[in-house]
Order: structure tokens, then sequence, then C-alpha cells
């Protein structure tokens, strides 16, 4: 059976551009704006736009996997079919990290928000910039709130974010055109006493991009990809939705971060950019341009941004495990779907479960998305690479997307996510890639189970990624201390080795690539699995 035939594509380009920025517009644009103006002051516009053309140039070589492998939980297959089962699960297992990981930090964005209601119950939420016990109580009954939304199929999920997403469009615009007209200060972008328009250095600007929320906040451009598997014309839908969801939300954030700077009074300011300190950004500053309504409007969609985004990925996280199980890496048990609701119950169970554990250790908006934004990185590294060797070890495969110009956006977005690997500072990013690798007994188990049948050659296709990791953790604790590491490489030169290594890797990388078996396993496996599995109809 044909692949196309088995699954329901209901879901039109409008629809699933939503599905993209209805994940974008999370809890990223109520704190970005002041997370990237304390590291880089109002030079954060530039790490705005920076993040913007780097995750645009990862989205595109997205794109065209996604249209070649309509599937849902896609992201977590693509290297799978490129190079084999190894670089997969390493793959599929930071892809999920980065996800999972975003559906307790929307519901702690809301609780976050919420702190600053004027009542003494709610500011003993969050005290000291971490959630109290009474704030994480909160924040897990929003995990279970996004999980029943989808518990019962994906049509009450569908029909919730179209909703959530139009009306996400209007807050974030109430709030620059109210900032805007209340008080805006032009003299705050270039304050000589607080260091001027880049206070301190381009080097701030650049962990901005890693650190900041700013990758995160653009990381929903995944939802479209993941929900291919339910797309219409996925040749034309998939890039649109990518495409347009990232430009659209690129606008938005800029006006938002020029709104917040503006709107700073110099009392605010007094300390330096470093100093300002906010549990509920927006709100808190309209209250203090007595914009009383919209702190209302504000605090109001601090549960419906974050809950549309959490909701959203609650769908895409059980249809990402769903696609692991179907790689022969989870358990069985977690590629079940419910036969009446045509939902990935188990996994769903699975990610609400894990959700709860990083909602344990990161209590807090701000520490969970630096954490988020460097999984999310090392997760996008396998596309550039995944899409130039499907070319090169697969050229006859239909593609119904085939972009012009890649073999230059690839090799691009590949230096780039590397370079923001390094600008994250050691030792985050040392950190994020133990916690990338931790779970490969999992991988060798389930190879042990198969007597290793085929390791050795994907073996053989994974060097590059297992030599690249310790390669990038090196440069990233040697290099300058601008970014955290000893200082043995001088700030400027840091970069230019970091771009030269990973453009090696890059082009070992693609060169490592095959035409696996799982190529050839993947359409009689779809039509055969994906029968059961949910369709998402807006």
């Amino acid at each position: 059976m044909d692949n196309n035939q088995s699954l329901m594509r209901n879901i039109g380009p409008f629809a699933l551009m939503l599905t993209g920025l209805g994940s974008i517009i999370g809890s990223g644009w109520l704190f970005g704006a002041w997370k990237a103006a304390k590291i880089a002051g109002p030079a954060a516009l530039f790490a705005w736009l920076i993040g913007a053309v780097v995750i645009l140039a990862i989205a595109l070589t997205y794109a065209e996997l996604g249209a070649m492998f309509p599937e849902s939980g896609g992201m977590v297959r693509y290297s799978r079919y490129s190079h084999g089962s190894l670089v997969g699960f390493i793959a599929a297992w930071a892809n999920w990290i980065a996800i999972v990981s975003v559906i307790p930090i929307e519901a702690e964005a809301s609780i976050q928000y919420m702190s600053t209601w004027p009542y003494d119950w709610a500011h003993a939420l969050f005290v000291d910039g971490t959630l109290t016990t009474s704030g994480l109580a909160l924040s897990a009954l929003l995990v279970i709130v996004y999980f029943m939304l989808n518990y019962w199929g994906v049509k009450l999920f569908a029909r919730a974010n179209t909703a959530i997403t139009l009306f996400k469009f209007a807050i974030p615009a109430l709030t620059i055109a109210g900032l805007m007209i209340a008080g805006f200060h032009p003299g705050n972008f270039n304050i000589a006493e607080h260091g001027g328009f880049a206070p301190n250095g381009m080097s701030a600007v650049l962990t901005a991009v890693a650190t900041s929320g700013i990758v995160f906040a653009f990381n929903g451009f995944q939802s479209p990809v993941n929900l291919a598997g339910e797309a219409r014309d996925p040749g034309r839908s998939i890039p649109f939705a990518v495409v347009g969801s990232i430009l659209l939300a690129t606008v938005i954030y800029l006006l938002l971060q020029i709104a917040y700077i503006g709107a700073l009074s110099p009392e605010q300011l007094a300390g330096g950019w470093h100093m300002v300190s906010f549990s509920s950004p927006f709100a808190e500053l309209a209250i203090a341009l007595g914009l009383n309504w919209l702190a209302i409007v504000l605090y109001f969609d601090a549960f419906l941004s974050p809950s549309g985004t959490g909701t959203t990925y609650m769908a895409t996280t059980s249809r990402m495990i769903y696609a692991m199980e179907r790689n022969r890496t989870l358990p069985a048990i977690l590629g079940r779907v419910h036969p009446l609701y045509g939902v990935p119950r188990p996994a769903m169970w699975f990610n609400l479960a894990i959700s709860f554990i990083f909602m344990f250790f990161f209590r807090g908006w701000d520490s969970l998305a630096a954490v988020i934004s460097v999984a999310t990185v090392i997760s996008y590294l396998t596309g550039p690479i995944s899409v130039m060797a499907l070319r090169r070890s697969a050229p006859e495969m239909h593609r119904p997307l085939r972009l012009r110009g890649l073999s230059l956006i690839a090799p691009f977005a590949f230096v780039c996510a590397s370079l923001i690997l390094y600008w994250a500072r050691w030792p985050l990013t040392g950190q994020i890639i133990v916690l990338v690798i931790v779970a490969l007994p999992v991988y060798f188990y389930y190879q042990a189970k198969d007597n290793w049948q085929g390791f050795g050659r994907d073996l053989k296709a994974s060097w590059w990624l297992i030599g690249y990791l310790p390669c990038m953790a090196l440069c990233s604790y040697i290099g300058s201390k601008e970014f955290g590491g000893l200082g043995l490489l001088p700030y400027g030169w840091d970069m230019g080795l970091v771009a030269v290594l990973s453009l090696a890797f890059y082009h070992w990388g693609v060169r490592a690539g095959w035409r696996t078996p799982y190529l050839s396993e993947e359409r009689e496996q779809d039509a055969a699995s994906m029968e059961g599995m949910p369709a998402l109809s807006h």
C-alpha cells in the first residue's frame, strides 16, 4: 500500500502555518526581549535577526526532508534514513529532548507571570527567581491540561490550536502599540553611561542568540514538519508553513524588542541593562506606564500563548516518541495507538512524566530556556547533512520539494548551528552534549536484542558525529574567555576555528551517508503502521 493512501491528509497550508506560528509564539515572546536585552542591551535587535537567518536556513533543509518523507514525527527519522540507526538515535534523542522540555517551560512561564498578580498568594508562587512548591504544583496542573486536550483525540487539539493562534496575533500587536504610545524613550537605544548601543560587545549579542531564548523562541517551525504526514500537498504546504511562520514571527519579535527597550524608564535602567529584573516583563512595564488594561490582557495571554504551544508540543512529542518506537529503539508499548481516538496514549503518558522531571530540576523560565536552546541547536545539526547525503545516496527518490541553492544553504546552516553551540558558553555546551549522549545505553540495549545486525555499517556512518561532539566541547573549553573558555584561543580566531572545523565535519558527514536499508523499509512500514496514526484536522 502506498504511504500517501494510508494517511488522512487534511491540513491545508494556511492551517499548517498556523500550527507552526502557534508553536513559535509561546512563552518566548513574553520573556525573550527582556532576557536578550539583559545580556546584549539594545544590540539584542541584532541577536533576533541573526537567530532568524540561522533558523530559516536550518528550516529550509528540513522542509525538503519533510516533503520527501511526509510522516508524523518525521524529524526523529530523517538521519536514520541517511546514515543508519546510530546517527538516527542520537539525532532523535536530541530532538526529542529539545521539544519535550518545552512543555514544562510553557507552564512555568504562565505561573511566573501569574506571580506578579496583586495578591500575596500569587507573589508566593515565584520567589528569588525560582518557582516555589505551590508554583510548581500549579505548573504541573497546567501540563496536565495540555495532556487532556490531546488525550481524547486530535480534533479538540486542532480546534483549540487554531482559535488560540489567531488570538495570539492580537496580543503582541496590542503590547507593541500600547508600550510605544504610552512611553517610548528613543534615547534608551544609545545610553552612553550604560555602554551605548552594544554595552557588552558583539560577543554578548552572539551569546544572546544562543542562551536568551531566541533559538528556543523560533523552535516551533518543527511542528509543520512533524505533522507533514497529515498535510495536503506537502511539497507546497510544508515550505509555505515553515518559511511563513518564521518570517511572521521575526517581525513580531523585532517589534516587541523595540517596544521593550523604548518602554524602560531611566529609573529602571539606573543600574545598567544587566540589572533590569522582571518576573513578568511586559505586564510589569504596562503597570508602570499606567496601562492596567494591557496588564490584564497580558496576564490572560500569559496563560493562553504558552498553553497553545504546550498543547501543540504535547501532540507533536507523542508523535516523535511514536516514530522513535518505529525505529525500534524504544519499547513497543510506546508505539501503541488508541483504536478509537487515534492518539498514541502510552507515548503521551511517557512525555507527561518527563515533563514533570524537567519541571522539578529547572524551576524558572530563565534556567530552562538556556538548556532548551542549546539542546535544540544540537538537534538541528543532522538536518543539513541528511538532506545533502540523501541527494548523493538516493538521487532518484521523489522530492516534491527540491530547493535551489541547498548545496550552499546546508553547509551555511550547519556552520551557523555549530557557532551557536559555541556561543552558548562553557560549561553549558559540554553539559548539553553529555545530556545528548547519555541515552546511548538504551540504543546499545536494543542493538544487542537485535544481535547487532547491521551495527558495523551504522557505526562507520556515524564516526563524523562521534568526532564532532567532543571536538565542539573541546573548542568551547579552550575557547576565548568571552565565551566562558580558558582563553587559549583568542576572541575572533576561536569562531574562525569552529567554522572551519564544522565545515570539515559537514563534508565528512555528507560523504558518510549511504543508501540505508531503512529507506526501502520506509514505505512498507509506514503504510502498515500509520493506518492507525492520528490525523490532525483544522
